[in-house]
Order: structure tokens, then C-alpha cells, then sequence
């Protein structure tokens, strides 16, 4: 007696299952990739690229500028609840009696922008005098002395 398999063929019914099966997984994937980019991104980068680019070159040479300065601003850290940052001038000494303000930015725009001042607590080191809240933050700071300015971002953690 022998035994006989019975042999299943590959029909149209199998080829159409198998391209909607495939096109269903790439539809899937990418409504949910759109799902993840649509509620994480917040924002523009620029809203007027146009005014943006008019304004390039004078933000070049604001940068020349500012680099003239030789000034060198520290890693702003979290010290507690306040934001600390050390700024020296050109011959490595700390910069004393500047002015600092600043920014702080949620990096997704999940709260709105707040104001940030600074007092010095030592010769080159500054303290924030308002509580930075728990989690990212992206600082624009504006440090000036006299007649010169800086402009820094960082991001605080």
C-alpha cells in the first residue's frame, strides 16, 4: 500500500492574499509612523523661511561679532531647581558683572515659554533666579557687559 500526499497547488486565491496581506502591513506601519510624527513634532523651525533668509548674513556677522568677544559660556547645569552657568572673557578670567537673560523653551512646544533671570553668585558664575520645572529645556541666553552681547542656546536637563 502505498501512501499518497496530496499536493496543494499555489492558486490566484494564494498570489492575492499574499500582495493584500503585504500592502496591509505597509499601510499599518506608515499610519502609525504618521501617528508618531504628527504628535511628537511641535512646531516650525523657522516660520518664514523667506524672512529668514533675508535676514542670514547679518546673523553671520552678528555671529563674527560675537565671537570677537572671546567669551566662553559653560554647559548651563541644573543645580537643584535653578539653572548654573560660568562664563569666562578672553584671557580665561570670569567675566563679571554681565547681564543675563534668557528663554526657556520646552523642545516640543508642550508649554509655553517663560523668562529666565540670572544673578551672579561669584565672579563669572550665574545662578537663575527663577525655578527651572523638571524635565528638557532649550535656554536662549543673552549675556551682556557695556557695549557687547552673546547669544547662547543650550539645552538644560
Amino acid at each position: 500500500m502505498s501512501k499518497q500526499k496530496s499536493v496543494r497547488r499555489f492558486t490566484g486565491y494564494h498570489a492575492t492574499m499574499i500582495i493584500v496581506a503585504f500592502f496591509a502591513v505597509v499601510v499599518g506601519v506608515n499610519m502609525v509612523m504618521a501617528r508618531f510624527a504628527l504628535s511628537t513634532f511641535g512646531g516650525t523651525v523657522v516660520d518664514n523661511s523667506y524672512v529668514a533668509s533675508q535676514k542670514y548674513n547679518e546673523w553671520l556677522k552678528q555671529t563674527r561679532d560675537q565671537r570677537a568677544h572671546g567669551w566662553a559660556v559653560s554647559p548651563v547645569l541644573r543645580s537643584d531647581d535653578r539653572a548654573m552657568v560660568h562664563i569666562t572673557d578672553a584671557g580665561g578670567n570670569a567675566l563679571r558683572g554681565a547681564h543675563l537673560v534668557a528663554v526657556a523653551e520646552h523642545p516640543v512646544g508642550r508649554t509655553e515659554p517663560f523668562d529666565i533671570t540670572f544673578a551672579e553668585r561669584q565672579p563669572g558664575e550665574y545662578r537663575s533666579v527663577q525655578a527651572i520645572p523638571d524635565g528638557r529645556w532649550k535656554l536662549k541666553l543673552v549675556i551682556s557687559q557695556a557695549d557687547k552681547s552673546l547669544r547662547v542656546v543650550q539645552d538644560i536637563q
